[in-house]
């Protein structure tokens, strides 16, 4: 028979094995604290005091629009979704605005506005949209929903490169821009109008993820074997190849269709979407790809995070097969936790990330608030920080 005090000290052990692991969870998944991301990964990113939103919606800025034949309050009603990259010593932030022309998400003209500073986190405006819906070729994509969600890297030899979506209303496009000095651009048209004798030109497509590298202390597009590539796609990863950064392939499987390289998986923070972010990185460990993950509104989703939330994802890819993923966070790393992040068009929360530059040795992180502001985050890798707080398990 097991006496008194062993039964005693039974319960003891049991009680601290018990408020052992209540601390390992609330730890891990408490209110208060993030996680520490695996090495391969990029975070945490800060969100500098007193420096957000560092774009928000102007209604005192107007231009001459060709499309309207008159004058344009431009970036009257949102300014969301922004690239990122480097010029002249200075960080340059191109961001979709919205005039007010419509209600609703997608009903009103995007344009793409320019704005630059020498820190990163105050920023000043061009007075116009530097790409928009103009009479030109690419009139039959852009009219009359006009151009959305850049992202925008360089070349070794200062080529800037855009990809955007071309929205006439009809059938989103992902479309390419380039320009030496990012305000005069050159319009190519959409960037699958040649591939495979026309099959992808009238597909939706959007969300490119050109691979870059940081070599010299630039971040600069790279080749994978011998090819410019990239990740593109909102409902599940894709991949595209390019030998002049202007015409791409999609690359297919053996069934002659899209080949999805990572997809949503229920139960997770990106249990509706995947959808491709800034630029994606080539490191010692693999190429890293972040993305925008949407929670579902159903069943599916994690219960943790707001229904219908789009919250930070990472994944890496293979460097010899950059097709591969061999690691992808559960968890986000970033998601909607201030007032501008989760109100505007947006109400259920988003933090959707388009532009990262590398900038006196650190990261930043530009992404649209709830859909109307942008917002500025800050990686120092000296000082790796953990990730936003994770709700509690419910």
């Amino acid at each position: 028979m097991v006496n008194q005090v062993t039964l005693m000290k039974r319960n003891l052990f049991s009680s601290l094995v018990l408020f052992f692991y209540i601390g390992l969870l609330t730890f891990t998944f408490g209110q208060d604290k993030g996680y520490q991301l695996p090495d391969w990964a990029l975070g945490g990113f800060v969100r500098p005091e007193g420096v957000n939103p560092v774009i928000s919606p102007n209604p005192a800025s107007t231009f001459s629009c060709p499309m309207k034949g008159g004058i344009s309050k431009w970036e009257e009603s949102d300014t969301f979704n922004p690239a990122a990259t480097i010029k002249d010593g200075k960080i340059v932030v191109l961001y979709r605005a919205e005039d007010n022309t419509a209600t609703g998400i997608g009903s009103r003209t995007s344009r793409i506005g320019y704005a630059s500073g020498v820190d990163g986190l105050k920023l000043t405006r061009l007075p116009a949209p530097v790409l928009f819906p103009d009479i030109d070729k690419a009139k039959e994509f852009e009219w009359p929903g006009g151009c959305e969600d850049p992202r925008v890297a360089m070349t070794e030899d200062g080529l800037y490169v855009m990809f955007y979506t071309a929205w006439n209303r009809k059938v989103p496009r992902l479309s390419i821009a380039t320009s030496k000095d990012l305000i005069h651009w050159d319009k190519h048209g959409p960037a699958f109008y040649k591939a495979y004798n026309g099959r992808f030109k009238d597909m939706a497509t959007k969300s490119a993820s050109i691979v870059t590298t940081v070599k010299n202390d630039r971040q600069v597009i790279t080749k994978i074997n011998g090819r410019y590539f990239m990740y593109w796609g909102e409902n599940g990863v894709c991949a595209a190849l390019s030998d002049d950064l202007i015409n791409w392939q999609p690359v297919i499987d053996e069934k002659n269709e899209l080949k999805m390289l990572i997809l949503p998986r229920n139960g997770f923070f990106d249990s509706s979407l995947t959808e491709c972010g800034p630029p994606a990185i080539k490191t010692d460990k693999g190429i890293l790809l972040f993305y925008n993950g949407k929670n579902s509104k159903d069943e599916n989703r994690d219960k943790r995070f707001t229904a219908g939330a789009y919250c930070g994802g990472q994944v890496l890819f293979d460097l010899n097969n950059p097709y591969q993923p061999i690691e992808r966070l559960d968890l986000p790393f970033f998601r909607p936790m201030v007032a501008y992040e989760k109100s505007g068009q947006y109400k259920d929360g988003t933090v959707f990330m388009e532009g990262l530059a590398w900038f006196h040795s650190k990261w930043f992180l530009y992404y649209g608030c709830a859909d109307s502001q942008v917002g500025v985050a800050v990686f120092d890798p000296s000082q790796k920080a953990l990730t936003d707080p994770v709700p509690e398990i419910r």
